[in-house]
Formats: C-alpha cells, structure tokens, sequence
C-alpha cells in the first residue's frame, strides 16, 4: 500500500504550525522524524488532508542546561542521546537508554521528542521520562504549558497532549553529583521490542539509596513506575536482602497482560530478574 495524497506544509515557527493545523480543520498530522507516522501513513491507518513537517521549526530544537534543568528539545534525535555531552552528563540514563533503541537508521532520524508524544508502551525513551521525573513542554493555541512525566501518560498511546498541540521539549532535572542510574531490557534480538525494560534513577547517601524512581516498559499499556519497589529501596543498601525485597514488592507495582508471545507470568518473572539486574548495577558501578 501507499499513503493517501496529502497537502505538506513546513512552518517555521510554532505559530505557523499551529495554524496550518488550525486551517485543515484538526485533518492534518504533524510529523519529526517520521518512524512511526511513515509506516503508518503508508498502511493508510493514518490518512490526514494535511502533513504538517516540524523539522524546521527551530524552537524545536537545541539542548541547554538552565540551572538544574536540562532542557532537550523535542526534534533532538535519538543518536544524540548518545553524544551529545549535556545529555550524557546531566541526564546519563538517557545515554545509557539509546544504544537499545531499534538501529542505528532509525535512531539516525528519529527524535526524543517524537518517541515521547507516539508513548509506544514498549519504548524505551518515554519509561525513561517518567524514571526521571521529566516535564513535557506542549505548545498549544493557549501558549506554553508543562506536564510532569507522572500525569503525562494516560493510556495506551494517548498522552496529556490535546489535538492540535505540540510537544515542544523535555525538561530534566540533571544530574547530580551523588546520582547514579541503571538501564537494561530484555529482547530476543538487538533491536526487537523488548519483552521488559526499565530503567531506575537514585542519590546516593553514603551506601543507602535516596530518591529512587523506577519506570518499566512493556509490562502495561503506559510506562509504570514501579512504587512499591521503590519504597522497598528507599534508605537502603542494595544488597541480596533490599533486591529480593524490592523483588517481591514488583509484583503489586504491575499488571501485565496475557499476549500471543509472552504470557503474563513469564513477563512478571522477567521483570523481577531485570529489576535484580538494575541493582545491582548500582551495586557494581559504586
């Protein structure tokens, strides 16, 4: 199959984007990267009058650290996640997330922000926004407004973005000095979908753990903080007594669902073992 005809349109502000939306009468797509809305466009299960192309709306772009924030912008690619030293300074369980996205090519030309708006449960960067506590930047006709990764993932890929807005950047809280992150998922090949994934984001306080977040992927229709393995981590060490309890706490933080590959059962014991897995990174990176 191919894609439907479809008028193009390549604002340059935020402005023009949004009336170029606003003028298809809400019948128009808005497109960065292009890695999930291609395929689909192409299987015509999206087939908008109007295709409205964000690569060159510079407000889009750039990573800057202000304070102790950093702020990615949305059309920031996936390799830069990588290289970028910002990123793999201030906001490291980035850079340790992108060697796992897909392949090189899709990575070459996909974008954070992209990643973060599709909310694909089974991908990598959005798990990652909520492990770390992000806020979403979304431009709309009302202006700018922020969203904490908490409230932002609603259901299976629908998102705290309303028709019409844009998911203008990613706002991090950086890194600091006495952080320390895990990242790790289990696949069949490099680059499949990975059956669990998660990534977790704690202080140090001498051999205890503070602030512990912790996101899965591809255990739910959103990414899911894992709470109660939080809490089991919370002022301890992450030794075979905090990992096996953190371990048995998993169990009441997800609910996965039954599919045709992998049954509910075996993706909760994966999850375990990947949780033991984070930790004791932690453990080794000390």
């Amino acid at each position: 199959m191919k894609a439907r005809a479809f008028a193009y349109v390549r604002p340059r502000t935020l402005e023009e984007a949004h009336a170029a939306f606003a003028a298809a009468d809400g019948d128009a797509s808005f497109i960065s990267g292009g890695q999930s809305l291609v395929p689909a466009l192409a299987m015509r299960l999206q087939a908008p009058q109007v295709l409205v192309d964000l690569a060159g709306v510079d407000a889009l772009r750039g990573v800057h650290l202000d304070g102790d924030v950093l702020r990615i912008g949305a059309l920031t690619r996936h390799a830069d996640a990588l290289t970028d030293p910002l990123i793999r300074r201030h906001a490291p369980l980035l850079a340790a997330a992108a060697p796992f996205v897909a392949h090189p090519a899709i990575r070459n030309r996909g974008t954070l922000g992209g990643s973060v708006a599709l909310a694909d449960p089974a991908s990598e960067f959005p798990a990652m926004m909520l492990a770390m506590g992000a806020e979403m930047e979304i431009s709309g006709d009302a202006g700018l407004r922020r969203v904490p990764a908490d409230e932002y993932f609603l259901d299976l890929y629908q998102t705290a973005i309303e028709p019409g807005e844009i998911l203008v950047a990613l706002h991090v809280p950086a890194a600091g000095p006495h952080a320390c992150c895990a990242f790790d998922e289990m696949a069949r090949r490099r680059g499949d979908y990975a059956m669990v994934g998660g990534g977790l984001m704690a202080e140090r306080d001498g051999d205890a753990l503070r602030a512990v977040r912790i996101a899965l992927f591809s255990v739910g229709p959103t990414p899911v903080r894992a709470r109660g393995a939080e809490a089991a981590l919370e002022g301890r060490a992450p030794d075979a007594d905090t990992i096996a309890a953190a371990q048995r706490a998993l169990d009441g933080d997800i609910d996965p669902m039954d599919d045709a590959e992998v049954p509910a059962a075996m993706r909760r014991h994966l999850a375990r073992v990947l949780l033991g897995r984070l930790i004791r990174k932690l453990e080794a990176d000390q």
